[in-house]
């Protein structure tokens, strides 16, 4: 049987159609989900991107970042931001010994940067470069007005952000058409890929698109789709922190747009690598799966918090919850939706399993499948952990702190679906059983390293929130 695995970068769990979403175009993601069980309560072991895909490589948990080290070559992107550790065996490695053919496609540059080794145990990689701040080229400059055109403010106001949209709008000067695009790029060479090894009996592939993460700039047509406001700033990139007092309304609506177009962009070309699959006939021996590895807030009130970031707190549905949907060849689970909770590497745990091939170590990951076609619960509860801070998730409860305890946030999940109105405060026997549940899963108690860690939330500031929750919380009850 061969094994595909897709992973979407960034891409939120509400703006699929097979998900809910009734405006955004996706119609190769909502044709896969009717041939594929869908999984709607599938969360991220750790944040952000390194993390994930250190789980999705190897089924084994990133939490609590035990021999954590800032590497040269990078920055520090939070804790278990860093390479595959050497004793980690991945499941390329696996199957290869297995008797698989095995490939990695991805434009996620950070696998890829010094002391970086995800490409490990794969007969053939590509990397798709150019992505972001990837030091790819070196001319042509860009102009200052080709960067302003996506600032609000000038780039003397933002150096930090001139700099950055300076090397990506230099990394991609040579776009002319949609095929220059990264989502084109990547989906047509993992094409290829499946096209040159027909020969193989079985085979791995993983094909990680970086897209629909920032900076989010598809062709014009895609975000046209979903706004025709012609003079808005053309605002591509994540504020990561508040938009009030940032951006105009019409600013988030452009982020928005682009960000639904990029959506759009993404699936089509999925739909390329499906489509080959079927011509080629692989698609009939082959388990596929589809996986984001985060959300990102976008400005959508009240559930992303007047936020356009993704960030370990305040938690929100956004960022966490996953796209999760695996399309068996014979049609099991086709159609079917679990709602049971799972992490990301519960999925290695399936993969290995659908495949028959018993992993090389223990995984930390769970099988879901026999569960997911019965019915029947996998986990109690997750724990995400972005570094100090923590999201306890159970069927009733929301839990969401550092690991300290501090800025406690509570909501019933079937109650309160926007995560609006914490009961932290009404229930603290509840926060000490969540916050018990995330040390737990931390070893039973906090290791020491976490001290390190306090100041280093991840991309977005951690303030504690628990004040305008209870605000939220008065406005209500005054109601």
């Amino acid at each position: 049987m061969h094994v595909i695995l897709v992973i979407m970068d960034s891409l939120r769990q509400d703006h699929v159609g097979a998900y809910g979403n009734d405006w955004i175009q996706t119609p190769h993601l909502d044709a896969f989900a009717r041939e594929a069980l869908v999984c709607t309560r599938c969360y991220p072991e750790s944040l952000p991107t390194l993390p994930v895909r250190r789980a999705l490589h190897t089924g084994l948990r990133t939490y609590p970042y035990h021999g954590h080290r800032d590497y040269k070559g990078d920055f520090s992107g939070s804790p278990g931001w860093g390479p595959i550790p050497e004793e980690q065996i991945t499941v390329a490695e696996t199957l290869r010994e297995a008797g698989y053919r095995t490939a990695f496609v991805t434009d996620c540059y950070h696998q890829f940067k010094p002391s970086k080794n995800f490409h490990r145990g794969f007969d053939e990689w590509v990397w798709v470069r150019g992505q972001e701040a990837d030091p790819y080229r070196s001319g042509p400059p860009a102009s200052r007005e080709a960067i302003q055109r996506h600032m609000v403010e000038t780039p003397e106001e933002n150096p930090g952000l001139a700099t950055f949209l300076r090397s990506y709008l230099r990394n991609n000067a040579y776009r002319h058409t949609e095929q220059d695009y990264y989502p084109a790029r990547v989906f047509t060479e993992a094409s290829r890929w499946l096209w040159d090894n027909q020969d193989a009996h079985k085979l791995f592939l993983t094909a990680d698109s970086f897209d629909p993460h920032e900076p989010w700039d598809p062709p014009a047509y895609y975000r046209r789709l979903y706004s025709q406001d012609e003079d808005a700033v053309d605002v591509i990139q994540s504020l990561y922190g508040p938009w009030q007092g940032r951006l105009a309304s019409r600013e988030v609506r452009r982020i928005q747009a682009n960000y639904a177009g990029e959506v759009t962009m993404v699936d089509r070309w999925f739909g390329q690598l499906i489509e080959t699959l079927r011509l080629t006939g692989q698609l009939d021996d082959a388990v596929v799966a589809v996986i984001s590895d985060h959300g990102h807030n976008l400005g959508y009130e009240p559930g992303d918090k007047g936020m356009i970031s993704k960030q370990g707190h305040p938690m929100t549905h956004g960022v966490a919850d996953l796209v999760c949907m695996v399309r068996h060849p014979q049609g099991q689970g086709a159609g079917q939706k679990y709602d049971g909770l799972l992490y990301n590497h519960d999925l290695v745990a399936t993969l290995y399993a659908l495949a028959g091939v018993t992993p090389a170590q223990q995984l930390d990951g769970i099988n879901f499948w026999p569960n997911a076609l019965a019915g029947n619960p996998t986990r109690e509860w997750v724990t995400v952990g972005w570094g100090p801070l923590v999201t306890v998730i159970t069927d009733e409860w929301w839990y969401n702190a550092n690991i300290w305890g501090e800025g406690e946030l509570l909501y019933r999940v079937a109650e309160d679906p926007n995560l609006e109105y914490s009961l932290a405060e009404e229930q603290p026997d509840v926060c000490r059983e969540m916050l018990a549940r995330a040390i737990q899963d931390a070893g039973g108690s906090i290791p020491e390293a976490f001290a390190n860690y306090h100041n280093k939330p991840g991309c977005t500031p951690f303030e504690d929130r628990s004040d305008r929750a209870k605000f939220w919380k008065s406005q209500l009850r005054d109601d």
